[in-house]
C-alpha cells in the first residue's frame, strides 16, 4: 500500500521541494497513465473522478473508473459508503468540488458544491466517521506512519467574491484543534472562468497565506512546466533565465508563496507526462513507458490513441516542439490496433534517431 499522502507531504518538505501530484481527469486519469506520470517523479496520482452512487451500486463502475451520478444533492452518507469500498485499495478520498462539467454541475455535483459549504462538511465528516468505524487510521498527523492511514481531502475553485471562498474553506477545515480534512486542493479559477484565462495567483496569494498555516495546500492550474509557474516558492527550483520569455516570465512571477505545499497537473502532465522530471516537452521514453504500462494494463484503444496523440503534440508550455507532426498525428489516429500502432511509433521514432523498446519491455 501507498504512503500515507500527508507522509508524502512530511517527505517532499525534508527534501526542500513541492509535492508534485496529477489531477483527477474523467476518463484519463487510469491505471496505465498513472503507473507512467509516476516513473517520472510524480508522487501521488488520482485515479479518475468518481461518481460515488454508481461506485456503490454498480460493480462495473466500481471496475471501470472511480466516477458518481446523483439526482440533487447528495447525501453524506454516499460518499462515505464509497469510501468504505475503496479505502482498502488507496491511500484516501478526494471530494471533487473543482470539476466545472456543465453535467456534474446540473447533478450539484462539482463546482456546483462550492455553493454547499455545510453539505461539504457533514460529507467530509462522515467519509471519515465511517473509516474510523472500519479500523481505518484517520487521525491525520497522528496516523501518517500508519499502514491503515488513510486521508480525506477536497479539491475546490474560487468564488468570484473570496470572502465566499474563505468561509467556504472555513467550514470545511473545521475547528482549529482537529480539522476535517487532511489536506487541500485549490483551483484559483471560477467555475465560468475558461481554462485559456491565466489563473488567479492573487486569490492563491492570499487563501495560502491564510489557511496554509493549518492544513497543507496544493495548487491545481497552469503547471506546464517547473519554470514557468506564475508563482514562486521557496521549494520550487530556480529556474534558469536563457531567454528573454524567461526573463519576462520570470518579471511577472511576483507571487511568493511560502505556505504552498504543491502542484497538481492536468493538462500539462497529459500532454507531458515527464513534466515532473524537468523536460519542458514530452520526450520518445515516455511515451515508450506509458505504451509498457498499457500493454500490462490494457485501455481501450480510442482512449490510448488519444493520449498518444496528446504526448505527441506541442506541449503546454514555451517548447513547441512536438514528437510528430499534425499529418503524422492523423495518420497514427488511423491505427486499427496495438500491433499496427507500435510499428508506427517505432518507424517514426527510427526516423529521429531514437530507440523505442517493445511492449513486453525488450529492446527492438
Amino acid at each position: 500500500m501507498a504512503s500515507s499522502p500527508l507522509k508524502l507531504f512530511e517527505l517532499a518538505k525534508s527534501e526542500k521541494r513541492l509535492l508534485y501530484t496529477s489531477a483527477p481527469m474523467v476518463r484519463y486519469s487510469k491505471l496505465a497513465f498513472r503507473q507512467t506520470v509516476h516513473q517520472y517523479g510524480t508522487d501521488l496520482c488520482w485515479t479518475p473522478m468518481v461518481l460515488a452512487k454508481e461506485f456503490n451500486r454498480n460493480h462495473f463502475a466500481r471496475d471501470s473508473d472511480f466516477t458518481v451520478s446523483t439526482k440533487g444533492p447528495q447525501p453524506p452518507t454516499i460518499i462515505a459508503r464509497a469510501s468504505s469500498l475503496v479505502a482498502p485499495y488507496s491511500s484516501g478520498v478526494d471530494l471533487n468540488c473543482g470539476c466545472p462539467q456543465s453535467w456534474a454541475c446540473a447533478e450539484t455535483l462539482g463546482a456546483a458544491l462550492m455553493e454547499q459549504r455545510e453539505l461539504v462538511r457533514d460529507m467530509v465528516v462522515e467519509a471519515r466517521e465511517y473509516l474510523r468505524r472500519d479500523g481505518w487510521g484517520v487521525g491525520k498527523e497522528q496516523d501518517i506512519d500508519n499502514p491503515k492511514g488513510r486521508s480525506i481531502s477536497v479539491k475546490i475553485r474560487v468564488h468570484k467574491d473570496l470572502r465566499k471562498t474563505m468561509d467556504f474553506i472555513t467550514t470545511v477545515l473545521g475547528p482549529e484543534h482537529d480539522r476535517h480534512i487532511d489536506f487541500l486542493t485549490i483551483h484559483p479559477r471560477t467555475r465560468s472562468t475558461p481554462s485559456s484565462t491565466p489563473i488567479d495567483v492573487e486569490a492563491l496569494e492570499i487563501l495560502t497565506s491564510t489557511f496554509g498555516s493549518r492544513v497543507p495546500i496544493l495548487v491545481s492550474g497552469d503547471v506546464f512546466t517547473l519554470n514557468t509557474l506564475p508563482f514562486t516558492s521557496p521549494l520550487l527550483p530556480i529556474p534558469t533565465l536563457d531567454t528573454a520569455s524567461d526573463s519576462l516570465h520570470q518579471a511577472q512571477a511576483i507571487a511568493n508563496l511560502p505556505h504552498l505545499a504543491g502542484l497538481m497537473s492536468a493538462r500539462g502532465i497529459l500532454a507531458n507526462p515527464a513534466v515532473y522530471a524537468g523536460f519542458d516537452a514530452c520526450p520518445w521514453e515516455a511515451v515508450d513507458t506509458f505504451l509498457n504500462s498499457a500493454a500490462r494494463c490494457p485501455l481501450p484503444f480510442k482512449l490510448l490513441l488519444h493520449h498518444l496523440s496528446e504526448m505527441c503534440a506541442p506541449g503546454m508550455g514555451p517548447n513547441k516542439t512536438a514528437l510528430l507532426g499534425r499529418k503524422e498525428r492523423s495518420d497514427m489516429m488511423q491505427c486499427a490496433n496495438m500491433l499496427d500502432l507500435i510499428d508506427f511509433l517505432d518507424e517514426k521514432c527510427s526516423a529521429q534517431g531514437g530507440m523505442r523498446r517493445d511492449v513486453v519491455g525488450g529492446q527492438r
